[in-house]
């Protein structure tokens, strides 16, 4: 495991020698210590990324040289796979097979983006048709330049790729920061960029606090565009920090997702969605459904079936075999997700299985899968995200009362629906107000398709070509024909 920053090319301690440690969510025990960087850190690894873009060349290479690094870095995450996908399980506490699909997502986010970054190179240029012959115009797409990227504890590798791979590949260098809680892999993600000969400053990680080595990141006049994945509070500080600079800013927040099932549905379908939904990475996902709305005529059975389907789960240390549901990533978030089931339990809402640390488990961060009915429209629990796997479920009975109960919400992040009527599928899906919609499932994520959400979900988009133009300028040239006289002033 690694334990120091990665600056400019090498491995370095924090300039005060400050380390935070590293605490294995199954166990509760202290595995690691990583360097905590300081203020005067972050402003080495801009500097050093700020040399990179502008003198070292990073973005004077064609697409397809820069490809070659972002492939290399694909293939070093595949042959240490089963290795980083462990300590993804130990840091965060996910499940390994979910931390091996992880690793596999971002290995292939990095082949995915070498291959855009090739793309940049047979459209360098666009012709801009314009009304006067004496000029001539074209759009051209350069990158921004030095890209500050801080990411969350919930898909730690993964949410890393999301930001750098497009970065990379657009031709900006970057500062990262990992989550403090989870940052294993993203240490070991320089290691393999490393490994790759990626130049020194492209790619320089600082591990540590928000406060500190995040708030440095933001605030660094060197920055030129911020990539933020979190909550909608940091987000909020992050955009107005932004504004002073007038900084680029992406911002992937929070979610309250609704999902809507039609009394039409396949119930054992539609309880295996509903459960992957909510309960998948402990239900530490921005965009879990975890506001679930089923149609009077089948909401008594559903129930019934979730419930006995959702007590089946084996809770346990991500490494057994078996486990589906892993700790919760820390005592604090621990801590956040009981309490918000104690509130929802005291504003009215019943707990119809689930709720408290699991028999058997007197250590580590478990929690039972909790499922809440009755619970109140306005409270909290309906209305915020909770980050854990906790799901609310409630009947509804006309499609519009579904729509209006989906979209009463400040977020607009995902949101789904569930019918074997594809028209009427297709007309609730065009009627959410969110940036992702799903069709008879919950959470496919696809590196080629957009992601991003609607209303305090966040700004712009990431994935697919949308997240490698988070990382471009457009510039518009033009040309006054040569031989012509423009003679406005001399004639």
């Amino acid at each position: 495991m690694r334990s120091e920053l990665y600056i400019d090319g090498k491995w370095t301690a924090a300039a005060n020698g400050s380390t935070f440690d590293v605490i294995n969510p199954a166990t509760e025990e202290v595995i690691h210590k990583i360097a905590a960087a300081t203020a005067q850190d972050v402003d080495v690894a801009v500097k050093a990324a700020r040399r990179a873009f502008d003198e070292d060349g990073w973005p004077k290479l064609s697409g397809a040289q820069r490809a070659k690094y972002l492939r290399a870095i694909a293939e070093g995450i595949r042959a240490r796979q089963a290795e980083i996908a462990r300590l993804e399980v130990i840091d965060n506490g996910k499940p390994f097979p979910e931390a091996d699909w992880d690793t596999a997502d971002a290995a292939g986010c990095f082949d995915y983006y070498a291959g855009l970054a090739e793309q940049l190179d047979n459209n360098p240029e666009e012709p801009i048709a314009l009304p006067d012959a004496r000029f001539t115009s074209k759009a051209v797409k350069e990158p921004i330049g030095v890209a500050g990227a801080i990411i969350p504890w919930n898909y730690p590798l993964l949410m890393a790729a999301w930001k750098v791979a497009p970065a990379l590949a657009a031709g900006c260098t970057v500062v990262l920061k990992p989550a403090e809680v989870t940052s294993l892999t993203a240490l070991e993600l320089a290691a393999v960029a490393d490994e790759a000969g990626l130049p020194p400053g492209v790619l320089n990680i600082v591990t540590g606090s928000g406060s500190i080595a995040g708030q440095a990141i933001i605030d660094h006049q060197g920055v030129d565009k911020l990539a933020f994945t979190g909550s909608g509070s940091v987000g909020s500080k992050i955009m107005a920090a932004a504004a002073r600079d007038i900084k680029r800013v992406s911002l992937e927040l929070g979610g309250k997702s609704p999902f809507v099932v039609f009394d039409d549905a396949d119930i054992d379908e539609a309880v295996e969605w509903i459960m992957f939904g909510i309960f998948w990475n402990q239900g530490q996902v921005c965009s879990a459904t975890s506001r679930v709305l089923v149609q009077e005529r089948i909401y008594d059975r559903l129930l019934t079936r979730l419930v006995d389907e959702t007590k089946k789960i084996k809770i346990g240390d991500g490494l057994e075999d078996g486990v589906l549901l892993g700790p919760l990533v820390s005592r604090r978030q621990h801590e956040h997700v009981v309490a918000a089931i104690e509130a929802a339990k005291a504003a009215g809402a019943t707990l119809a299985c689930g709720g408290k640390r699991p028999g058997g488990f007197e250590t580590g961060y478990y929690l039972e899968p909790t499922i809440l009915t009755d619970v109140p429209l306005e409270s909290d629990a309906w209305r915020e995200e909770i980050f854990g796997p906790v799901v609310c479920i409630r009947p509804f009975s006309t499609e519009e009362e579904a729509i209006e109960l989906a979209n009463d919400s400040r977020f607009g992040l995902a949101a789904a629906v569930m019918s074997k009527d594809d028209v009427r599928a297709e007309r609730v899906a065009s009627a959410f107000r969110a940036g992702i919609v799903w069709i008879n499932c919950s959470q496919p994520t696809f590196t080629e398709a957009p992601w991003g959400g609607y209303k305090e979900s966040g700004i712009g988009r990431e994935l697919g070509r949308w997240g490698l133009e988070n990382y471009l300028e457009t510039k518009q040239i033009t040309r006054f024909a040569s031989g012509e006289k423009w003679g406005w002033y001399i004639k």
